[in-house]
């Protein structure tokens, strides 16, 4: 079996062990995310009164889950994918598969289900007029391949650092929280004073955000300049990654 076969068969597997029991299946893939987005609507709007600045701005729902949804992604793949070499130590003992694909499995799935979910919420807001650009739609899916490739460099990363550091996983889950909030998911950069907006440039998450609401929403401003950006931190964080997995691949065993 290659590569690209066994691959496949360990994303496969994935998803089957996700939904496994569920009554609706691979069904609650697009149903958890439209009760999702029933729930952010009630909370931020009628509760919270949540309102995007300036004229023309987007209404808060849409602004919220464009910018929501591709960090869920974002986040469940790392967070999945952190613990994979620690969940299959068994396997990892009686058959000669490649170890990365360990870890792409779940990123990959993760990456699947919520991006069928995000088309699903997308779809629904253009429906209603939530001023989402259909025109839009796959450009946006697009720019999840460089996102992916950015999750799955640090995947790979954290991946293998918590065969030897077994409590990293719940630092990530609040050092991930913290990332969330540090880019403009919940608010807009023309929310901070003046003086604070050129930090959320620090946080790599922050170009995808607001690439994803220029592409649906056409909020923002977004160039080839940031595209550039974005692209070049996907990579860096898959050598990087690629590089770090394989210096400590030859003693994963020892520590399984």
């Amino acid at each position: 079996m290659n590569r690209f076969s066994l691959a496949l068969h360990f994303v496969r597997r994935e998803l089957h062990e996700r939904y496994r029991g569920s009554f609706t299946g691979f069904g609650w893939a697009f149903l958890q995310p439209l009760l999702q987005l029933a729930i952010y609507a009630f909370v931020f709007v009628q509760i919270f009164k949540a309102r995007i600045p300036g004229a023309g701005a987007p209404g808060y729902v849409p602004f919220l889950v464009v910018g929501l949804w591709p960090w869920i992604a974002f986040s469940d793949a790392i967070l999945r994918s952190t613990t994979a070499l620690q969940d299959n130590s068994a396997l990892i003992g009686k058959v000669a598969v490649p170890r990365e694909i360990l870890v792409f499995a779940p990123c990959a799935a993760g990456f699947m289900l919520h991006l069928a979910g995000f088309i699903v919420i997308l779809l629904v807001l253009a429906l209603t007029g939530q001023g989402i650009r259909i025109q839009g739609i796959p450009f946006a899916i697009l720019m999840y391949l460089p996102m992916f490739l950015y999750a799955y460099g640090a995947a790979l990363c954290f991946a293998a650092l918590q065969v030897f550091v077994r409590d990293l996983v719940q630092i990530l889950g609040q050092l991930l929280t913290l990332m969330m909030f540090a880019a403009p998911i919940f608010y807009d950069r023309s929310n901070l004073p003046d003086r604070y907006q050129g930090w959320l440039d620090l946080n790599p998450f922050t170009g995808f955000v607001e690439a994803y609401r220029f592409l649906l929403l056409g909020h923002g401003n977004f160039g080839w300049g940031a595209l550039g950006l974005v692209l070049a931190i996907a990579v860096i964080s898959y050598l990087v990654g690629s590089w770090l997995f394989r210096r400590l691949d030859p003693h994963f065993e020892d520590f399984l």
